[in-house]
């Protein structure tokens, strides 16, 4: 298995070890809360049909790990293009204009992200009193991952910036050399 490497803005030169820290930290935070998600549901179905018996934390938690996964992972989906994209309009541009409607629409979305963090944090602060119906825990845990994710999302963005202008996605990762964008065409 070859080794991934992650390149920062410079294309060519190796990223720095806080980029591939935060990305390999964000990677193991969603597996982990993965794992867990399919350990629960996993506990709950074989409880509900062997034994007739449902545990009612786990709809409740599983849902506020998918939440959590959501949020924390569109940063990573970003740093690889996979993000739902409609590049019709991009595509009739010429490569100058692109890349000048590309750098426009990257502040566009950092200023979204930078707005939702601050409504995200105030509405964690604002759900901090009230408690869920199962677990009984603060809703405003659940509510962070509004925050956490949009500043996550904020940071991989100013991070890959200069190639998300270029939609230079092949060299963001390493992961096209294992196989992991099937089907696509190496640049």
């Amino acid at each position: 298995m070859k080794k991934e490497v992650l390149q920062d803005a410079t294309p060519g030169k190796p990223a720095g070890k806080a980029e591939r820290l935060l990305v390999g930290t964000n990677r193991a935070a969603i597996g982990v809360m993965m794992a867990v998600m399919f350990v629960l549901v996993f506990a709950n179905v074989v409880t509900r049909y062997l034994f007739g018996v449902s545990i009612a934390t786990t709809d409740e938690v599983s849902t506020f790990l998918m939440i959590w996964v959501t949020y924390l992972g569109a940063g990573l989906a970003l740093r690889e293009g996979r993000h739902a994209a409609i590049d019709l309009f991009q595509d009739f541009l010429s490569p100058g204009a692109r890349r000048v409607f590309r750098a426009v629409l990257g502040v566009v979305i950092l200023m979204f992200f930078a707005a939702l963090a601050y409504y995200g944090v105030r509405f964690a602060i604002f759900g901090w009193s009230q408690e869920t119906a199962v677990t009984q825990i603060p809703k405003g845990i659940p509510y962070l991952a509004i925050p956490a994710g949009a500043i996550l999302f904020v940071v991989h963005l100013v991070t890959i910036f200069p190639r998300w202008i270029h939609r230079d996605w092949g060299t963001i990762t390493g992961l096209e050399d294992e196989g992991w964008r099937q089907g696509e065409e190496k640049q």
